[in-house]
């Protein structure tokens, strides 16, 4: 028997505007509307696009010792976090692996909000009540909560027409603002390296909410195959597929997470799970890292594919890879031993027993267009 699958408070609505529906995270998800993939990216670029995330789960984190308490669980300054801001952050093990990235929000009064995976947010909370339950009140909002994310160039001005203070936030800012009479938390930042927004909303206000979003001329329903080949050009991790309880923050290219105060030479150094794994590799270096990867013909390059040399040495493997709409263009992503790992170097990508020349690039490949002000 396969399980039930979960539904968002956007289920009907999906249903409604005709969306293909498909297993996600053990959710029943929009994988595309009738605009179809293609157009549904490039309208995001363009335009603006509404995506329902409500398969995310939403925590609060309160009481006067839950930063701290935090800190010893992620390696990143929550501590110093001022009220409004949001910075992500990464769940790491005794090796120094990644259990899950998230997003942490400080919204005053004691209270930290976290936005972690859907596929692990059982464990995250498992986890957080294990590890710190004691020091700070661990509070799920997975039943309460939806979650959307107005995405792309318009959704600033769409969104100010709600609520015209969201005009003067910028990227990772996180503020409650009345949107249709109820309390959400709205911040800056998003999953497709375009300006946006994420709208945290009572579930049961969120069709309300999305159908007067969709009613905006700028605003298109985008489903999860646009959001992939999004967060690819903009070089974002997913995870499970690139990076995992097997790979570090160093291996992961994801060294810039790691707040300088949490550094080996920082002021609150360590503290964190897998802290000297992490410092060791840090300093010595590490054997793999993830890299992007340019595909030299228009055939698409899928995770999983083996990564060769010129003399067919196994050097890697690709963990994320698809149809770049922007570039009009493959792109991919994947972990390459560190001495193939410079920018330029001409390698191969295994597909279906025919060797695809591939390109070592710099990630993103599209420009982020995040507001800083």
């Amino acid at each position: 028997m396969s399980e039930t699958l979960l539904k968002t408070p956007l289920h009907a609505l999906h249903l409604e505007l005709g969306a293909r529906m498909v297993p996600f995270a053990g959710y029943d998800m929009p994988v595309q509307y009738p605009l179809g993939v293609l157009k549904e990216h490039l309208h995001t670029r363009e335009q603006a696009g509404l995506f329902d995330v409500s398969h995310m789960g939403q925590i609060i984190l309160h009481g006067a010792n839950a930063a701290k308490a935090l800190e010893s669980l992620v390696p990143v300054d929550i501590i110093d976090l001022p009220v409004g801001m949001q910075r992500y952050a990464m769940f790491t093990d005794a090796q120094g692996g990644i259990l899950d990235d998230l997003m942490v929000a400080n919204l005053g009064d004691d209270k930290l909000f976290l936005v972690v995976n859907a596929a692990c947010k059982a464990q995250d909370l498992a986890h957080l009540q294990a590890q710190i339950g004691n020091a700070c009140d661990v509070q799920p909002l997975f039943e309460g909560r939806a979650l959307l994310a107005l995405q792309g160039p318009a959704a600033a001005r769409v969104l100010a027409r709600l609520a015209p203070e969201v005009a003067n936030m910028t990227f990772m800012q996180l503020r409650g603002v009345k949107l249709l009479g109820e309390d959400c938390f709205v911040s800056r930042s998003g999953y497709t390296g375009e300006d946006g927004y994420e709208i945290s909303v009572p579930a049961g206000a969120a069709e309300a909410l999305a159908r007067r979003l969709l009613a905006e001329p700028e605003v298109q329903p985008i489903g999860l195959g646009a959001r992939d080949s999004l967060r690819l050009e903009a070089g974002l991790c997913l995870y499970g597929h690139d990076m995992n309880g097997e790979t570090t923050p160093v291996e992961a290219s994801l060294l810039w997470a790691v707040s300088k105060v949490r550094r080996a030479d920082g002021q609150r150094a360590g503290g964190f799970p897998g802290a000297e794994a992490i410092f060791t590799q840090q300093r010595d270096g590490v054997a793999r890292k993830r890299v992007g990867l340019l595909p030299q013909e228009r055939t698409p390059v899928r995770e999983g594919a083996d990564i060769v040399d010129a003399n067919d040495k196994l050097v890697g493997k690709v963990c994320s890879g698809g149809f770049g709409p922007t570039l009009g263009a493959p792109v991919a992503m994947g972990y390459i031993d560190s001495e193939h790992a410079a920018i330029d170097t001409a390698l191969f990508a295994v597909v279906r027993g025919k060797k695809v020349a591939l390109k070592v690039s710099k990630m993103p490949f599209v420009a982020q267009r995040y507001y800083r002000g």
